[in-house]
């Protein structure tokens, strides 16, 4: 099944949480958490630990995303984790990875798995889809 929806990021919160030992790159890599308000067939909110080396320059980089997501897909009321990465040059999004955390799923979600992925419109709408089973 496929349900689809946007978000928005209501917080973004960077930690002061550094590797150890530090270790001098091209780009700083910096972690924060985020909330995300969640609509559409994907309705909810998700607390998230992000992970990312980045340029906010150039806006060359590379993060990855732990989501801890509760609410419904299609109406299916639960909870479940989901993670993705990309990599951007600045105005594009590759090597993306976007899975759902195998037994994470409770409720209506309990034996949820699958995939999914992200995408930014030109105005600037963020669209989530998950590509899922139960069971």
């Amino acid at each position: 099944m496929r349900a689809t929806g946007t978000f928005t990021v209501t917080a973004f919160v960077p930690t002061e949480l550094k590797p150890e030992p530090a270790v001098a790159t091209g780009l700083p890599v910096g972690v924060a958490t985020m909330l995300k308000h969640f609509e559409g067939e994907i309705t909810g909110r998700s607390a998230t630990l992000f992970t990312a080396a980045f340029d906010q320059t150039t806006g060359v980089g590379t993060y990855v995303a732990m989501e801890s997501f509760e609410g419904s897909l299609k109406g299916l009321e639960g909870a479940f984790n989901f993670v993705h990465s990309a990599t951007t040059s600045g105005s594009d999004r590759t090597a993306e990875f976007f899975t759902i955390v195998p037994s994470s799923g409770t409720a209506d979600l309990a034996g949820i798995s699958g995939a999914g992925g992200m995408a930014v419109e030109a105005d600037g709408t963020h669209r989530i889809w998950f590509d899922y089973r139960i069971g």
